[in-house]
């Protein structure tokens, strides 16, 4: 069974760091790219980052570039997000997903979500 588990998020303050985690089980992620998402109240799910199976290759969406950091672990069967200078505009719930066909950016182009984990920015 494929399955995807977000953790990490919390409350941070402004300029403020968290990793979140995306463990995966039932599949081998290392063969897949996985890419990472929010979605904030009132708002639509937004690509924020996408790492690719075959090379490793990294996307950033434009409001995150250079303070977010997307790598893996392929021993731990997992993808981290790096995520640094946090400011409020980044809370949201963060997901990861496994990328199955399309543009890296799409929600439409990925499948298998995880249950999301919350990241509240705040003083």
């Amino acid at each position: 069974q494929v399955q995807l588990v977000e953790s990490g998020g919390g409350l941070v303050q402004p300029g403020g760091s968290l990793r979140l985690s995306c463990a995966a089980s039932g599949f081998t992620l290392d063969t897949y790219a996985i890419g990472w998402f929010r979605q904030a109240p009132g708002k639509e799910r937004e690509g924020v980052s996408c790492i690719t199976g075959s090379d490793g290759s990294t996307y950033y969406a434009d409001s995150v570039k250079g303070r977010f950091t997307i790598s893996r672990d392929n021993a731990k069967n997992t993808v981290y997000l790096q995520m640094n200078s946090l400011k409020p505009e980044d809370t949201a719930v963060y997901y990861c997903a496994v990328f199955t066909g399309g543009s890296y950016y799409y929600v439409q182009s990925y499948g298998y979500w995880g249950q999301g984990t919350q990241v509240t920015v705040s003083s």
